[in-house]
């Protein structure tokens, strides 16, 4: 299957200025860019269909540029946002610029033994922070008029709110990312800049600046965004709110296993094909499992373990798959000390004198003062029929609960049948 057809049945193409970018892109030799934004020190989940669109490109041939918007970066993407960002210093601009730096090389060959398809990273700072303003204003503002700006879906969709306006500062930016096309164009033969969907306008409006002042012909190329069921991002947190971070010190490899491992069952085609590099016929079976045998979560756990693995390497997706796994089995005492508070972070926790556990506390009371269960009445019921563990052993009716059963000497693992977990934590 050649770029063209892969892009296709992974349903990566949502808009291009032209298709015959596709048969380019699948011979080889296409000059390409996609910008990020460093508004944090991390990409997230979010980015991550773009650093494999780059990836995917230069595996056919292609050369990819991967664009830090230091320069844009200061001003925000004003696209489809509901309120205008917070400014960064450049300060905080330049730090994030370098976090997403170490990043990026992880995706893409940057050596020189890539010959003609070797990476670049590049930083459009280096030429938005330098330009005079009226110098801009004079050689690229006058190829844009106002009414083309105006006229692009992500303006209006601020313009036409009473009460959110949309400042210069963010109408400026659409001008400046089209003008990165220029430089690309222009310093390294780019003729294509890739993107999400939300995107399109401002890829056009560059491709657009290019052919009026420079009379070359480039394209833009969109992808769909990916959302969950409940119509929100695919690569929020559970409550919807937190990114579901690229860097292992904000966003853990367990807990990135996580995120993924839990995704609905509507949501999981369409990940595999725009985040994993399994082949097609491998795609299309884990289509039937999830049809099938959705219980057995099998699309879930290879999308988990193909991009764990791609974004922090194959030890730590063994490991975050072990850890999974022992969550609900007798292998969470196997878990080192570190990994287990990770296994156990989001559960509700309290800490208890070591001293009630010298002789062994009633396993009843244990679970009601922990709510698990409503009284000591529901948690005894709960015991007979077998469906009260700690660390993942069951309770029997007749037993007391010990310091002598505690994780490292201190963790004590509640759980109340499938999912409701409490860490106890012995002081």
């Amino acid at each position: 299957m050649n770029l063209r057809d892969d892009l296709h049945f992974r349903g990566l193409v949502h808009q291009v200025t032209d298709e015959k970018v596709l048969d380019e892109l699948s011979v080889g030799g296409v000059t390409a860019y996609i910008g990020f934004d460093p508004t944090a020190p991390s990409l997230h989940l979010g980015s991550l269909m773009q650093l494999c669109n780059l990836r995917r490109l230069q595996q056919a041939g292609n050369r990819p540029i991967a664009l830090a918007g230091g320069g844009t970066g200061l001003i925000g993407d004003p696209s489809f946002k509901d309120a205008e960002r917070p400014l960064l210093s450049v300060e905080e601009i330049e730090a994030n610029v370098e976090g997403i730096r170490e990043q990026l090389s992880r995706f893409l060959d940057f050596s020189s033994s890539a010959g003609a398809t070797q990476a670049l990273l590049l930083n459009n700072a280096s030429w938005l922070t330098s330009i005079p303003l009226t110098e801009f204003l004079r050689d690229v503002g006058k190829y844009v008029t106002v009414n083309q700006m105006v006229a692009k879906e992500t303006v209006k969709s601020r313009l036409d709110r009473d009460d959110v306006g949309l400042s210069f500062t963010e109408f400026s930016y659409m001008l400046l990312q089209g003008y990165d096309f220029v430089r690309l164009n222009l310093d390294h033969g780019c003729t294509l800049q890739l993107g999400g969907s939300d995107q399109w306008g401002n890829i056009t409006l560059g491709a657009e600046l290019v052919r009026k002042s420079t009379g070359h012909h480039v394209n833009g190329l969109t992808s769909p965004l990916l959302l969950r069921a409940d119509g929100k991002k695919f690569g929020k947190s559970e409550g919807g709110n937190e990114n579901v971070w690229l860097d292992a010190k904000m966003t853990s490899p367990f807990a990135f296993y996580q995120h993924l491992l839990n995704i609905d069952d509507a949501s999981t085609p369409e990940a595999l094909r725009f985040f994993t590099f399994l082949e097609p016929d491998e795609i299309l079976e884990l289509d039937e499992a999830t049809k099938n045998k959705p219980h057995e979560r099998l699309a879930q756990r290879a999308l988990a373990r193909e991009v764990v693995t791609l974004v922090h390497g194959g030890d730590a997706a063994a490991k975050a798959e072990s850890a999974s796994e022992a969550i609900f089995s007798d292998a969470i005492g196997d878990l080192d000390e570190e990994t287990l508070l990770e296994v156990v972070r989001e559960a509700p926790s309290s800490v208890w004198s070591r001293e009630e556990f010298r002789v062994g506390l009633d396993p009843a009371e244990l679970f009601a003062r922990c709510d698990l269960a409503k009284s000591k009445g529901e948690a005894r019921r709960f015991i007979e029929q077998g469906g009260f563990y700690v660390n993942n052993r069951r309770v029997e009716p007749d037993e007391v609960v010990s310091d002598g059963a505690a994780l490292y000497g201190r963790y004590l693992v509640l759980r109340r049948g499938r999912r409701e977990l409490h860490l106890v934590v012995l002081a």
